[in-house]
């Protein structure tokens, strides 16, 4: 039973679900649908997909995800990046082909969710913070432009550029705003305006609806179609036959990095927003249980021939504003986009595109944070130039690359900061029998004569060098003889073959300088690999009993007199 609840976390909650929870749920439902509908809907535009692919994708997927997810509030939905990624990988592997698009979208859908469950199995769930934040920032940065440069046309009422690069659809909007159609625009601008006011002014409520709403109504009224004002088009009225969708077995191995790069965004942004609302409520979120739920959802939404999902930070938003209290809100919102699928999308046919197009660009305001980019530049320099770096490859080779471009910085970001590990020198805090970190704490006083240094990481074989050519410079700059270096391996958590060769290495250097080493606060794991190494013949006891401050205070009370061997 244990390991079934674990597996399935709704078996879990729904036993002890509270009867004053479910109008929480019912309401936030409603709201988390009111918001879903015109998002699926423009995103589905942003993947060269029908509205109804949109409204299939979150409809099948929220069906499924609230049985599995350990997340009280993570809203799944079809997303601006995916849905961006998506449409401009698949447009040369469709042919021009509307049913092999879909066909195409449907299957990558089908191998996220295979690679979610794989993922899941393997208890890959770490890996999610491999990825680091400004590498994030960078990359949606690009997304928002390249969103942006897709929308835009629409708003102004010409065609957009089919395909190209970023700078194409640049070049080809501002070759083509001579053409710009002023009902189109002031449409688009007047949506825009209610949108930004309504984000203003009721910051987590459903404004998009309304605002789409009344888009059809004045389609209508104003008959705005034979005022060259493009309109949606039909939205046929019913569900879809759940079926594999038809592919050649060449196609898998075409879509095999689209589908990974899609699991890879959607992977990433569900826990971390899952981890944001678990730390806010109090409760603990396993990243390997919503591999589990993103996989099945994924499964869902390309049975029914929706496109890849993932958990949207401003849909969850509005699930939790709304009042959520578990994942039965999801379900419910599933419910009604299942409603409005069965009775009533056929009044989407009226929606005009500018406004549509408002709604996709209103999307802006998640994806570029100018404020963490300005953070960035003037707190952690370095860590903007990865941002930077990540913008200019989405920009430059196109998101597919682009993410791939993002995987590679994060990891390359993550080997430099495990290849050069923080080295503190130490010095004693003024009044007390304490150490800490000098180039933090200016007033601590340093031991005259000796050099205390702390490595605040684990010391592994690409990292050994660094240390060691660190505690060498601070030698070598010392103004006065130094007789004595003391380790502090209170940190390093581990120390392997290379660690315990380098700390060997450093004690036959100092004895040839007449500088004396001593090792202290080591792990019992790292005590024991620094004996295999033979320190003890080279350094005396290594002992979990000795403290930085003793070592310091036996050296100088009694010169190079080794203290009486004591082992653990």
């Amino acid at each position: 039973m244990a390991a079934g609840t674990n597996l399935v976390p709704a078996l879990a909650w729904l036993r002890s679900y509270e009867r004053g929870w479910l109008r929480y749920d019912l309401l936030a439902g409603v709201t988390l649908a009111a918001y879903l509908v015109p998002s699926a809907v423009a995103d589905a535009s942003l993947a060269g997909l029908p509205a109804q692919a949109g409204l299939y994708a979150c409809l099948f997927s929220a069906l499924v995800y609230w049985i599995f997810s350990g997340s009280r509030h993570t809203a799944i939905t079809v997303t601006s990046a995916i849905s961006l990624l998506l449409g401009s990988s698949l447009g040369s592997l469709a042919g021009g082909d509307p049913a092999r698009f879909g066909a195409l979208a449907a299957c990558t859908a089908l191998m996220v969710g295979a690679i979610g469950l794989l993922a899941r199995i393997v208890r890959a769930g770490a890996t999610t913070s491999f990825f680091s934040e400004s590498v994030m920032v960078g990359f949606k940065a690009g997304i928002g432009l390249v969103l942006a440069s897709t929308q835009l046309p629409k708003l102004c009422g010409f065609a957009s550029a089919h395909g190209g690069s970023f700078w194409e659809r640049a070049a080809h909007f501002l070759r083509h705003l001579p053409e710009t159609n002023p009902a189109s625009l002031a449409l688009g601008l007047g949506a825009v305006a209610l949108l930004l006011a309504g984000k203003l002014l009721a910051p987590r409520q459903p404004v998009a609806l309304p605002v789409v709403a009344g888009g059809i109504v004045l389609a209508r009224v104003f008959d705005l179609g034979a005022h060259s004002v493009s309109l949606l088009g039909r939205v046929p009225t019913g569900l879809p036959t759940p079926a594999l969708p038809r592919v050649l077995r060449s196609d898998i191995n075409e879509l095999l990095p689209l589908a990974f790069a899609c699991f890879l965004l959607g992977a990433v942004e569900s826990v971390a927003i899952g981890r944001t609302f678990a730390a806010k409520h109090g409760y603990r979120l396993d990243p390997n249980q919503e591999f589990l739920a993103l996989g099945a959802a994924n499964l869902a939404a390309g049975l029914g021939w929706g496109y890849p999902v993932s958990g949207g930070m401003s849909q969850s938003l509005v699930n939790e504003s709304g009042g959520a209290r578990t994942p039965l809100a999801t379900f419910v919102a599933g419910g009604i986009v299942l409603a409005v699928t069965l009775f009533l999308s056929g009044l989407l046919a009226d929606l005009p595109q500018p406004v549509l197009a408002a709604v996709v660009l209103m999307a802006l305001s998640g994806l570029v944070k100018v404020g963490t980019l300005r953070r960035l530049w003037r707190a952690h320099r370095s860590e903007f130039f990865v941002a930077l770096a990540a913008f200019v490859g989405v920009l430059g080779s196109g998101i597919l690359r682009g993410v791939l471009i993002g995987s590679i910085l994060s990891l390359l970001v993550l080997m430099h900061r495990a290849a050069r590990p923080h080295v503190a020198f130490l010095g004693r805090i003024p009044g007390t029998a304490r150490f800490s970190d000098m180039e933090r704490h200016h007033d601590n006083e340093p031991v005259p004569g000796a050099v205390l240094f702390r490595v605040d990481s684990a010391i592994v074989y690409f990292n050994a060098e660094a240390v060691r050519e660190a505690v060498w410079a601070r030698i070598d700059e010392s103004q006065e003889p130094i007789r004595l270096a003391i380790c502090d391996l209170s940190a390093a958590p581990v120390v392997d073959m290379a660690g315990a060769e380098m700390v060997a290495g450093l004690a036959r250097e100092f004895a040839a300088r007449g500088i004396a080493l001593r090792v202290v606060e080591a792990h019992a794991s790292v005590r024991e690999m620094l004996r295999l190494e033979g320190l003890e013949q080279q350094l005396g006891p290594i002992t979990r009993r000795a403290t930085l401050a003793q070592a310091v205070e036996d050296f100088f009370s009694r010169g190079e007199t080794k203290a009486s061997h004591v082992r653990d």
